[in-house]
């Protein structure tokens, strides 16, 4: 039940995530300073990104790389900043699920190990009784047998005693 509520709240996070990131795109060019910093944000990704393709294709590596235009690069990085946004979000959600189902499987198992410490203490109980009983049997046993023998004796003494009287 949990599974489909969570991939639905996470489908209208990321739903809600993405018109906030378009509104930081539409910002993100209109403080100058701020603007500065991410054309050179957008300038060393293209740079990253274009030497990781020509290494990927086997072209040369050590050929300048031309730097983007203003306008192309204040693009590409506000397109980064609400990519990176909604990633963000997404990745804190998905943490989140996965803290959340660590400790629901940390709660099944210390519920799984206080039954087996229960099972083994009920164990070791029903061996005491065990042994108790064996015990108790043995005593039986024995007393029965002590009293069968016992019985015995006591007729043949009682028989012996008869005759005695008998011959006197």
């Amino acid at each position: 039940m949990i599974l489909p509520v969570f991939k639905l709240g996470t489908l209208a996070l990321k739903t809600l995530c993405k018109p906030i990131g378009k509104r930081i795109k539409k910002k993100a060019g209109l403080n100058p300073k701020f603007r500065q910093s991410i054309i050179n944000i957008a300038q060393a990704n293209h740079r990253f990104s274009t030497t990781m393709q020509r290494l990927i294709y086997g072209q040369a590596t050590d050929v300048a790389i031309r730097p983007l235009n203003e306008e192309k690069a204040v693009q590409a990085a506000a397109d980064l900043l609400g990519e990176l946004f909604v990633f963000s979000i997404a990745g804190a959600a998905v943490i989140f699920e996965v803290q959340n189902r660590s400790k629901a499987e940390a709660r099944k198992e210390e519920l799984r190990r206080m039954e087996l410490e229960a099972m083994k203490q009920r164990d070791e109980d029903l061996a005491r009784e065990v042994e108790l009983l064996k015990h108790r049997i043995a005593t039986l046993e024995q007393v029965s047998k002590d009293q069968s023998v016992g019985g015995i004796l006591n007729f043949k003494r009682a028989s012996n005693n008869e005759n005695k009287e008998m011959l006197a």
